[in-house]
């Protein structure tokens, strides 16, 4: 009987989040992609966008991350599975670089403050110990005819937590 050969599966993970600061809503989205060559129309369909209340857009950004996180966890279901995530928070990607920083501290900062979204830091790094991912800043917002692969299929999970926020506030 042949053995059968574990293969890693590379997906690429879109986030993004809207949020009004007033109402404390805002509206997270995410997009997977394991094949490059699909069609941005189907693209659009397969975007995952969800509601998040008493947030802002530094707690937003990490919400959206977890949640995307969280479902590719369950999804790998035991697989070997690698992440490339793309972002526009400086916050998420400068996150792993603090961890040892954070973790000494407590999540304290330097004038003796417990730090803000400190649950959703452990979270994220409790989420990133158990899966392969790494993290890539996305300059959000370029003009169209600058527009690289990557910024086209990020500008997807940008236009759906927008509108859902237009739609939804």
């Amino acid at each position: 009987m042949l053995d059968e050969i574990s293969k890693t599966i590379s997906l690429q993970v879109f986030t993004d989040g809207s949020v009004n600061p007033q109402l404390k809503v805002g509206y997270g989205a995410y997009l997977v992609v394991s094949d490059m060559s699909v069609s941005i129309n189907l693209l659009k369909k397969m975007v995952k966008v969800k509601r998040f209340e008493q947030t802002n857009s530094t707690k937003l950004e990490l919400q959206t991350v977890l949640w995307s996180l969280s479902e590719m966890i369950a999804l790998a279901n035991g697989r070997d599975i690698t992440l490339t995530v793309h972002t526009d928070s400086q916050n998420i990607i400068g996150l792993l670089a603090r961890r040892t920083r954070l973790e000494h501290s407590n999540y304290y900062s330097g004038k003796n403050k417990r730090l803000n979204n400190y649950e959703l830091y452990q979270e994220f790094y409790q989420l990133t110990s158990k899966i392969k991912c790494e993290f890539v800043k996305v300059k959000g917002h370029k003009a169209s005819h600058k527009k690289n692969e990557i910024d086209l299929l990020f500008s997807l999970v940008d236009r759906a937590s927008r509108h859902a926020l237009r739609e939804n506030t």
